[in-house]
């Protein structure tokens, strides 16, 4: 019914850039918070590395605040992360989250929505 699809991981070497994309699609009302997660070799748990409302506001991990920048086009029911002054720490799979509205006849349905992640390697 709705689809997150990412692009954009890599290998790249510390201190490069990249920049990754994810774009919603699908039975779409609207979209709500989007979000960045990461979960890094042998760790069980995702960490939340950074969101944004659909006003614009951003919120950060300590870990990537100043390095990372989220931003979305809501024309395109899309959400970016570009990431600056990698580090190998930051070397995991990225995985974007939505929370979308979608609409059947004149009922609405609230859905939380996964990519199905992106890897990211930071090395040299």
């Amino acid at each position: 019914q709705v689809q997150l699809v990412e692009s954009g991981g890599g290998l790249v070497q510390p201190g490069g850039s990249l920049r990754l994309s994810c774009a919603a699609s699908g039975s779409i009302f609207s979209i709500n918070d989007m979000a960045w997660h990461r979960q890094a070799p042998g760790k069980q748990q995702r960490e939340l590395v950074a969101t944004i409302t659909s006003g614009g506001s951003t919120n950060y991990a300590d870990s990537v605040k100043g390095r990372f920048t989220i931003s979305r086009d809501n024309a395109k029911n899309t959400v970016y992360l570009d990431m600056n002054s990698l580090k190998p720490e930051d070397t995991a799979v990225y995985y974007c989250n939505a929370a979308v509205v979608t609409r059947d006849g004149s009922s609405w349905y609230g859905g939380n929505y996964w990519g199905q992640g992106t890897q990211v390697t930071v090395s040299s």
